[in-house]
């Protein structure tokens, strides 16, 4: 009663009140998914040329780089032509996110969204409110493949839950129209994932979201304790790669398929699984993507699948236009037809955005993942962290500064640390000009030396 109450009456007037278009997109979003592989590509191509078109009108980084590679939207006859644009690599952004916003919106009018993604890269994207909306759609079609329904209640593994940062208007927003219980993957204990257990008993949601390593710490930990009677209708693993190996443990454990979902703060939602779980369709009205294949001519396996580098063009952000954006996730393209009958392009794979937990003193663990936003974003003057636990009670942190950094800088460290890990951890700075990726391409925020003894110790 309650669910149907939220999705038919609470979220609607809420909606309205908001005067958000986000309801009415989805219904669009809903009517169109199934349009042929040939509809979508032709949509996509329009929406292209529009942005494009906006961006060299009103951005002045793309009218001068642009300009300089000798390139102009009219070229654009197809989707293919758009490789002979520049690539967008995250340093661009952090050095002239200013040039890349468009002339067009009043800058203090738009979101801000402040992010470091899993690369311990600080990013400043700014947003306007209608592609905020659109993004919003997309996702809320794609959480709905995995079996839960808009308005049901939602378990979140996640770190720091955003709705603490707005007060009681927050709070209020979570309780009546979000309707979210959290496992703050910040601060993991065995004592937190009891209290939440007991929650999720109280409430019975839905859906039961957070990041891939985290859901499976988390049904280990049930798996453990012999805890067998939450079943949600669906599980979204987003955030890092899930594995086979955690996904047989969290589908055994809450007897639901778990759902693969991918995207990033900057684009927001790229690809999500649906029904069939097997590969991941693109968000095709709201990204546009491209495989930079690591050979030329790139290599196809059997099935027409191209793996290398994504690079992402996102066709609904007008107020900062990310042009061919390379994430820097390794993944798999394919051609393939998927037996849902969407006509919406596939990802097969996505290697990338791996981070470890960190064991702390105390014997509590924090997700890596979570410490992106909650421990690199904080640090004035870092350009980039990476956080290498080397025993329970050692850190080594590397960084590269930027001009900003200061005894300030080092005094945040020094909190930070004490903070999220506890006075009895120790820490070293290592400063350096660059934090290479790892031999397959990835980059690892935070690599944990201790943990898989710890887990071991714990038998999980």
């Amino acid at each position: 009663m309650l669910d149907t109450l939220n999705r038919h009456v609470v979220q609607p007037l809420v909606a309205m009140r908001r005067r958000s278009r986000h309801l009415e997109f989805l219904r669009h979003l809903e009517r169109t998914q199934f349009d042929p592989p040939e509809v979508v590509k032709a949509r996509q191509l329009r929406m292209l040329r529009r942005t494009l078109q906006h961006a060299f009108d009103t951005v002045p980084y793309y009218h001068r780089t642009w300009a300089a590679a000798g390139v102009h939207p009219a070229d654009i006859g197809s989707l293919d032509d758009l490789r002979h644009f520049p690539v967008v690599s995250k340093a661009d952004i952090r050095e002239r996110g200013t040039e890349m916003v468009s002339r067009a919106y009043n800058p203090a009018k738009l979101r801000v969204k402040r992010t470091s993604g899993s690369t311990g890269v600080p990013l400043t994207i700014r947003l306007d409110e209608r592609g905020a909306q659109w993004k919003y759609a997309c996702t809320l079609r794609a959480d709905e493949w995995s079996g839960w329904r808009r308005g049901q209640r939602v378990a979140k593994v996640w770190g720091n839950p955003e709705y603490r940062h707005f007060g009681l208007r927050g709070r209020v927003t979570n309780h009546l129209v979000d309707r979210a219980v959290y496992l703050d993957t910040c601060h993991l204990t065995e004592a937190r994932i009891s209290e939440f257990v007991a929650e999720v008993r109280r409430h019975r949601p839905g859906l039961i979201f957070g990041h891939a390593h985290s859901l499976y710490l988390l049904a280990c930990q049930l798996k453990k304790s012999g805890v067998r009677d939450i079943r949600p209708n669906g599980i979204i693993s987003t955030a890092m790669p899930l594995y086979d190996w955690q996904r047989t443990v969290i589908e055994d454990v809450f007897g639901a398929p778990a759902t693969n979902r991918y995207g990033c703060e900057e684009v927001s939602l790229i690809a999500c699984e649906c029904e069939q779980h097997r590969g991941m369709h693109v968000a095709a009205e709201s990204v546009y993507t491209e495989v930079l294949p690591a050979t030329a001519p790139a290599s196809k396996d059997a099935d027409g699948s191209v793996a290398g580098k994504l690079v992402v063009t996102d066709l609904s952000n007008f107020a900062m236009p990310l042009i061919r954006y390379q994430i820097g996730d390794v993944v798999t393209a394919s051609t393939r037809p998927c037996a849902c009958g969407r006509g919406l392009p596939l990802l097969e794979r996505v290697e990338g955005r791996d981070a470890d937990y960190v064991v702390t003193p105390s014997g509590g663990l924090v997700s890596g993942i979570s410490l992106t936003e909650n421990f690199a974003l904080l640090i004035t003057g870092a350009a980039q962290v990476q956080i290498v636990q080397e025993t329970v009670t050692y850190l080594r942190i590397r960084m590269v500064k930027d001009q900003t950094f200061s005894d300030t800088s080092l005094k945040q460290i020094e909190k930070l640390v004490r903070d999220t890990f506890g006075p009895a951890m120790r820490y070293d700075m290592e400063f350096v000009d660059l934090i290479p990726q790892e031999p397959s391409g990835k980059y690892r925020f935070c690599i944990s030396k201790v943990l898989a003894d710890h887990l071991t110790a714990l038998s999980i």
